[in-house]
C-alpha cells in the first residue's frame, strides 16, 4: 500500500512539474527563425495566407505584453533574418519579455531569380521593383484583391484585440531597405491607424526612394554639401546655393516618370489607389514617422535605384532621407524625425541595434 502511495505521489509530482514547465515555456518568447516561432495570417476569411515569425502567439491571451514591433524584411525576402535582427535589438533593449516581435514574409515564386518555396495557399508576390510590387502595397499575384498592406492591416488588427493583448500600449512598424520603402508608404496609406485604439509609430530605415507629395524636388541647399558630395563619383555641389530648399525639377521634360508612383502620387496602383491625394497627404503629415539613414549609406550598393526619378531625390540613400524629412516637415506641416545612424551603412543589423535607435524601436511605456 505504501509503495502504491509512493508511486501515486511520484506521478502527481511529475505531472505537476511538466505542467509548470509547460507554462514557463509558454511564457517565454520564441526566439528562433524556425517553424516553431511561426503562424499564419489570413485576410478576408482565407484560404489565402501569409507566414509570420513571432515571439508570442497572436491568438493566445497574454497580459504581459505591453509593446509590439512589426519589422518588415527587404527585397531578399529574408523574414527569418529580419526576425533575428529585431530579436537582437530587443535583447539589447531588455524588451523581449514584454514585447511581441513579428516579422511577416512576402514570399515570391514569380521570376527566374525569385523561387521561394510556397506552402499551400501561401500568397505569392511580385519580387522585382515594379509600381505594384509588395514593397509598395501591390496586390498578390494569386489574388488581386489582397495587397501587402492588407496583410499589415490584419497584423495590426490582431495586435489591437483586447482579448489577446489587453495591456498593449504601443505598436511600432519598422523596416529596412525594401522594408523601409514598405513602411514609408504604409505610414501614409494605411486605413487602420486611427481605428485600432493603440498608438502606432513608423520607422523607415534606408529606403531606396520616397513618395514626394508634390512636384518639387530637393535643391542643393536641402542637404548639407558634405553629405551630397560623399557619394562616390558625384560632382561636389556649387558653393552658391539657391534660397529655396525645394524647387521644380529641372529635368522634368526628360524624366517624365519622376512624379509617378512610387516617386510621386500620380498613377498610383494597389492599396494606395484606394485613397485620394489629399487623404495621403493628411495621413502622412499627421502620423509619427522616423526616417533612419545610415551615415555610411552613400555607396551604389544593394540595388540602389539610380533611375532619373530616384536621382531627382538625391544621389544617395543618406541624401534622399535627409531631404525627404525636410520635404514633409517644411512643405506639409509634419513633425517627422530624421535620425542619422553613425558608422552604419546599408545594414539592418547595424541600424536596428544602434544605441540611439533602440528607444525608437521599443518605445518607453
Amino acid at each position: 500500500m505504501k509503495r502504491m502511495d509512493s508511486m501515486l505521489y511520484l506521478r502527481l509530482w511529475m505531472c505537476l512539474s511538466l505542467s509548470l514547465f509547460s507554462q514557463a515555456t509558454w511564457a517565454a518568447p520564441c526566439t528562433t527563425d524556425t517553424a516553431m516561432c511561426t503562424e499564419w495570417i489570413t485576410v478576408g476569411g482565407g484560404p489565402e495566407r501569409a507566414l509570420v515569425y513571432r515571439t508570442y502567439s497572436l491568438d493566445v491571451k497574454n497580459e504581459g505584453i505591453t509593446r509590439a514591433l512589426v519589422v518588415i524584411h527587404g527585397g531578399s525576402r529574408n523574414a527569418g533574418n529580419q526576425f533575428r535582427n529585431a530579436l537582437a535589438a530587443g535583447f539589447l533593449a531588455g524588451a523581449l519579455e514584454n514585447t511581441v516581435v513579428i516579422s511577416p514574409r512576402f514570399a515570391s515564386n514569380y521570376a527566374s531569380n525569385c523561387r521561394d518555396t510556397l506552402a499551400t495557399n501561401e500568397l505569392n508576390w511580385k519580387c522585382q521593383w515594379e509600381p505594384d510590387d509588395w514593397r509598395l502595397g501591390g496586390a498578390a499575384i494569386d489574388d488581386g484583391k489582397i495587397t501587402s498592406f492588407d496583410i499589415a492591416d490584419e497584423i495590426l488588427r490582431k495586435l489591437a484585440r483586447k482579448e489577446a493583448f489587453p495591456n498593449l500600449r504601443n505598436i511600432v512598424v519598422a523596416g529596412h531597405s525594401g522594408g523601409g520603402s514598405f513602411v514609408a508608404r504604409y505610414a501614409m496609406a494605411n486605413q487602420v491607424h486611427d481605428r485600432l485604439g493603440v498608438p502606432v509609430t513608423y520607422v523607415a530605415g534606408n529606403p531606396p526612394h520616397y513618395t514626394f507629395l508634390d512636384g518639387m524636388r530637393p535643391a542643393p541647399s536641402a542637404v548639407p554639401s558634405t553629405v551630397a558630395a560623399a557619394a562616390p563619383g558625384v560632382v561636389p555641389l556649387p558653393s552658391t546655393k539657391p534660397p529655396a530648399l525645394f524647387i521644380p525639377f529641372a529635368d522634368a521634360g526628360n524624366c517624365i516618370a519622376y512624379n509617378e508612383w512610387p516617386y510621386g502620387l500620380q498613377n498610383r496602383t494597389g492599396y494606395s489607389a484606394r485613397l485620394t491625394d489629399e487623404q495621403l497627404k493628411r495621413h502622412l503629415a499627421a502620423r509619427q514617422v522616423t526616417y533612419l539613414v545610415g551615415e555610411l549609406d552613400v555607396f551604389p550598393i544593394a540595388n540602389l535605384d539610380v533611375s532619373c526619378s530616384a536621382m531627382a531625390q538625391g544621389p544617395t540613400r543618406l541624401a534622399r532621407g535627409l531631404a525627404f524629412g525636410k520635404h514633409v516637415n517644411e512643405r506639409f506641416g509634419a513633425q517627422h524625425k530624421t535620425q542619422v545612424v553613425r558608422r552604419c551603412g546599408h545594414d539592418a543589423r547595424c541600424m536596428f541595434t544602434a544605441e540611439p535607435v533602440l528607444p525608437l524601436m521599443f518605445l518607453k511605456e
